[in-house]
C-alpha cells in the first residue's frame, strides 16, 4: 500500500508540473506532450517507454487496490475480538480517512473519465482535437461548467486522499514518532496542497477565461 502510493504520488507530481505548461503557451504544452511519446528514443522505439510507465501506474494502481480491500478486509475480520476489549481513549480520525474508501471509488472514476477525456479523446465536451492544448482548454470552456465542477471536486478528492495515504505511508515505513508527529503532518498537508492547486490552477484558468 505504501510502496505504490508513492510511486503514485511521484507520478502525480510529474503530472502536475506538465500540466502546468499550459501557461507557457500552446506550442510548449503541445511539445511537452508529444516529448513524451519520444522518451527514451532510439534505444526504445517511439512510445516504448511510455507505454512502460502506463504498465507500472496501471500495475501500482491494481495492486494499491489489491492492498486496500486486503486491508479493508482484515479489519472486518478482527473487528468482532476487538468489540470484546473497552477502549477508553477515543482515537482521533481526519475527515480525509473517513473518505479513503469511498474517496479511492470516486477518484477512479475520475481517472477513467479524465483518460477518456483528455487523452483518448473519446470524451469531448468542446470538440475533438489533435492538439493536446486544444483538448484542455475546449473541454473546460465557462458553457461546460459541469465538467469543471466535478474536475474540481475529485481533485479535491486526491489532495484529501493524499493528505492522509501520505502520512499513513510514512507512518507504515517507520517515520511515526510521537516527536515528529508535527513534521509528518505537515509534509502531508504541504504534498496534498501543492499537488491539489497544482492540478486545479490549469481547468480553472480556463474556465475564468485565463487560458484561452
Amino acid at each position: 500500500m505504501a510502496v505504490t502510493g508513492a510511486i503514485l504520488v511521484l507520478y502525480l507530481i510529474a503530472h502536475m508540473y506538465g500540466n502546468l505548461k499550459i501557461f507557457s503557451g500552446q506550442e510548449a504544452f503541445d511539445g511537452y506532450a508529444h516529448s513524451l511519446r519520444e522518451l527514451g528514443y532510439p534505444m526504445l522505439p517511439e512510445n516504448g517507454l511510455l507505454w512502460i510507465l502506463r504498465v507500472v501506474l496501471l500495475a501500482s494502481v491494481l495492486i494499491h487496490i489489491y492492498a486496500a480491500v486486503a486491508l479493508w478486509a482484515r479489519a472486518r475480520r478482527a473487528r468482532p475480538a476487538a468489540q470484546r476489549y473497552k477502549v477508553n481513549k477515543r482515537v482521533a480520525r481526519s475527515y480525509a480517512s473517513y473518505t479513503m474508501r469511498y474517496g479511492g471509488v470516486l477518484i477512479a472514476l475520475f481517472v477513467i473519465f479524465h483518460i477518456l477525456h483528455l487523452t483518448t479523446n473519446h470524451i469531448a465536451p468542446g470538440g475533438r482535437s489533435d492538439s493536446p492544448y486544444e483538448r484542455l482548454v475546449n473541454g473546460f470552456q465557462p458553457e461546460f461548467w459541469y465538467v469543471t465542477l466535478f474536475y474540481v471536486l475529485s481533485v479535491i478528492m486526491v489532495g484529501l486522499h493524499l493528505r492522509h495515504g501520505i502520512w499513513s505511508a510514512l507512518a507504515t515505513l517507520g517515520a511515526n514518532m510521537s516527536r515528529r508527529q508535527g513534521t509528518l503532518n505537515a509534509i502531508a498537508l504541504g504534498i496534498s496542497l501543492i499537488v491539489t492547486v497544482g492540478f486545479l490552477l490549469p481547468p480553472l484558468a480556463v474556465t475564468f477565461g485565463l487560458v484561452s
